[in-house]
C-alpha cells in the first residue's frame, strides 16, 4: 500500500479567521505524520512569511510563491523567477497608473513607496507591517513574486497577449504577480515526484483563487468550508469552516486519520 502526501494551504486553511492554527488542525497534522502520512504545504506567501508556522507543524517541505519556490526537506529543488525586463515593464506601467508595488525574494521583500493605503490594508490582513521602501530592488534580486496593489479588475490592464506574467487576486486591494505559466500545480508536482509520491496519492486543502489550479490537478482536491465559490466548483470536496475544524473533518472524511 503506498502511502498519500498531503498539501496545506496557509491562510484560510491552515490558519483561522484570527490567523492563528486551531488546535484540531495541529492535532490532525501531529496524527497524519504519526500515520506515514507525508505533510507539505503550498501556499502564496514567501519563505520567510511563514517560517514560525513551519516550527510550530513541523514541516520541513513547501511550495511558496504560489509554485515558484520548492523546497524539499530543507533544500530547495525548483525556482521560477519573475523576468526582470518584464518586471521592469510592469513597473514603469504600475507607476504610470500610481499603482504601487512590492517585489519579494525568498528572505525579505521591499515596496515601491511609502505609507500607501493599499499596501498597508493588504498586507496588515496577513499581520505583516509595511516593508522597507526600495523601488530598485527588483534590479539587483531574484524575484519570484510581486505584489500589485489596485482595486478589482483594475489588473487587467497590465494583461498581455504574450502572458508575461499571471494576475491572481487575493485581496480587495492587492494581486499577486507570478510567471506565465506559474500555478501552485507545478510546484506540487516537482514536490511530488522529488519526494516520489504517486499523483493518484496526493491531496490537497485550499481556499483560494490561487489554489484553483492544484486542486484541479492534484488526485484528490478538497475546497475549505470558507473557500470562494470558483474553487468549490472544482474541488472533489468541500470540508467544513476552517473555524469549524474543516482540516480535520476534511481529512476523516477520505479516512486519512
Amino acid at each position: 500500500m503506498e502511502n498519500n502526501i498531503v498539501f496545506f494551504d496557509i491562510d484560510g486553511t491552515l490558519l483561522d479567521s484570527n490567523k492563528q492554527i486551531p488546535s484540531s488542525t495541529k492535532r490532525a497534522v501531529e496524527k497524519l505524520k504519526q500515520n506515514g502520512t507525508y505533510v507539505a504545504i503550498a501556499t502564496g506567501r514567501a519563505p520567510f512569511m511563514f517560517e514560525a508556522i513551519r516550527e510550530e507543524l513541523g514541516i520541513d517541505s513547501f511550495v511558496s510563491f504560489n509554485g515558484q519556490y520548492v523546497v524539499f526537506e530543507g533544500k530547495t529543488i525548483y525556482n521560477n523567477p519573475l523576468e526582470q525586463k518584464g518586471l521592469k515593464e510592469l513597473y514603469r506601467n504600475s507607476s504610470a497608473y500610481r499603482y504601487p508595488m512590492v517585489f519579494m525574494n525568498e528572505e525579505t521583500m521591499r515596496a515601491t513607496e511609502g505609507n500607501h493605503p493599499h499596501i498597508t490594508k493588504s498586507l496588515s490582513s496577513l499581520q505583516f507591517k509595511y516593508p522597507k521602501v526600495d523601488p530598485d530592488f527588483f534590479e539587483d534580486n531574484t524575484i519570484y513574486q510581486a505584489l500589485l496593489f489596485c482595486e478589482q479588475d483594475q489588473e487587467k490592464a497590465f494583461i498581455t497577449k504574450d502572458d508575461v506574467f499571471h494576475y491572481i487576486r487575493w485581496h480587495d486591494y492587492s494581486c499577486d504577480v507570478l510567471p506565465g505559466g506559474g500555478s501552485k500545480a507545478v510546484g506540487v508536482q516537482k514536490l511530488i515526484e522529488a519526494a516520489g509520491f504517486s499523483q493518484e496519492n496526493a491531496y490537497a486543502f485550499g481556499d483560494g483563487l490561487n489554489d484553483l489550479e492544484m486542486l484541479q490537478e492534484i488526485g484528490t482536491g478538497v475546497a475549505m468550508g470558507n473557500a470562494v465559490p470558483d474553487l468549490k466548483h472544482v474541488a472533489d470536496y468541500t470540508t467544513d469552516h476552517v473555524d469549524n475544524d474543516g482540516i480535520m473533518n476534511g481529512l476523516k472524511h477520505f479516512q486519512l486519520l
